[in-house]
């Protein structure tokens, strides 16, 4: 059996529930943990129903620090257009929006984000925009890029960089949020804000992982 478009809203709803991340409970995500099924799927039989490793269910630490720094200093994006990179959930997005951006573009390759996306920003009473599009290396004048957890792999790591040196260079703030990652490219960094994320055990083998918020310089 494979999960067809039409069938992934319902298939987060059912896999999921409404709760607040514990570093920004000031949010709402359908998120999974112990009680839902999903949460015991192994890869294989992910695949078997057609659903990539469900990212989109899980408020990761970088996330979670990245959106408290957002909703913290507002001034950040208030007023700014702004993308939210490799999205997942969709929180960090939603923060910027719960913030004050003019506009918000929620982007991630992986097709249930749309959804999860768009059901979490209703719960949120919040307005996004959504793109499945790989957008490394393009620029459609962001004020301010938010990408939170995203230098896990060498290679998209080795993609993310030059982009982000590029969006910097045309102006755009970079923000990152990492709870160190191996391929964070710490020299090209600065420190901003220090977190102790509450997370999964399950997911990042630690109950709290120190976050740090970096601008890309």
């Amino acid at each position: 059996m494979s999960l067809q478009p039409d069938h992934f809203g319902r298939f987060i709803l059912e896999n999921t529930a409404l709760s607040a991340p514990p570093h920004v409970p000031e949010t709402r995500l359908h998120l999974a943990d112990e009680a839902h099924e999903l949460w015991l799927k192994t890869e294989e039989e992910l695949a078997e129903i057609g659903l990539p490793p469900p990212f989109w269910a899980f408020a990761w630490a970088g996330g979670q620090g990245l959106a408290r720094y957002v909703v913290d200093n507002a001034g950040m994006v208030r007023g700014r257009d702004v993308l939210d990179f490799a999205t997942g959930s969709g929180l960090v997005g939603i923060a910027a929006a719960m913030a004050g951006a003019a506009g918000v573009l929620c982007a991630d390759i992986d097709p249930f984000c749309a959804e999860a996306v768009r059901l979490n920003a209703a719960a949120n009473g919040v307005a996004v925009a959504f793109t499945a599009e790989d957008l490394v290396g393009r620029d459609f004048g962001w004020d301010v890029v938010l990408a939170g957890d995203v230098f896990y792999d060498q290679a998209f790591a080795g993609r993310l960089v030059p982009w982000f040196e590029a969006l910097g260079r045309r102006g755009a703030t970079v923000l990152v949020g990492d709870p160190g990652r191996s391929y964070l490219p710490g020299e090209r960094l600065e420190k901003l804000a220090v977190y102790q994320v509450p997370v999964t055990r399950a997911l990042e083998d630690a109950e709290v992982k120190k976050t740090t918020v970096w601008r890309f310089v």
